[in-house]
């Protein structure tokens, strides 16, 4: 799956001069929490977060007031406190790198590029929603949790027996396994009782059936 199908589209964005204030009032708004920004040029120039407005605000130890922290957060403005080498991925990058990019970098985000042009942004909670569709999550159905020998053929010999059966696999995702001599593979099938589906699996003896859930 490319980015351009799940990432947010025409995201809203901020300039640098943009301030802290309305920056707030924007996220609590559109409820977002990550924000590009782009310069005059509509170039995009950094980033930025609700824990950078967080790390900007004034400790709760602070002697000032409510109007005065007020005051000083409206003169505070986004180029003193955004992100400045941002990192991006091209609209036509597949999802797992852009996982990939967030989780090793520990960042929530990533403004989609086509070019110089900004036209989307991937967050942690696509990625969510990613995970969520790709193991059917909101389908009903018989959930099976297996483990089976890494053969050229074993996810084919399992769902044609599936199909063999009238069963219908609406997700299907593997995994390494414990070794590498095997593979974890999580399927959702739908139009199988639970015990019809554990027996599929169970004629086949380099199969393990680890977790089945209705």
């Amino acid at each position: 799956m490319i980015i351009s199908r799940v990432m947010t589209k025409n995201p809203i964005y901020v300039h640098p001069d943009t301030s802290v204030t309305e920056v707030r009032s924007l996220m609590d708004r559109e409820k977002v929490s990550h924000l590009p920004v782009l310069d005059k040029s509509n170039n995009v120039v950094g980033i930025i977060t609700r824990e950078d407005l967080i790390k900007a605000s004034p400790s709760q130890a602070t002697t000032l007031d409510m109007y005065e922290i007020s005051y000083l957060l409206t003169k505070m403005k986004v180029l003193e406190i955004m992100v400045k080498k941002v990192i991006t991925v091209d609209e036509n990058e597949v999802v797992e790198e852009a996982a990939r990019i967030m989780a090793d970098k520990g960042i929530g985000c990533l403004p989609v590029m086509k070019g110089a042009l900004l036209t989307g942004i991937i967050t942690d909670t696509d990625l969510f929603h990613v995970f969520v569709n790709a193991f059917g999550a909101r389908h009903t159905g018989v959930r099976l949790t297996l483990s089976m020998g890494e053969h050229p053929g074993q996810i084919a010999k399992i769902t044609g027996a599936v199909a063999e059966k009238g069963g219908n696999i609406v997700s299907l995702v593997t995994a390494e396994g414990d070794d590498v001599a095997h593979r974890r593979a999580s399927l959702k099938i739908e139009g199988l009782s639970r015990s019809e589906a554990e027996t599929i699996i169970k004629s086949f003896s380099d199969v393990i059936l680890e977790d089945i859930r209705e």
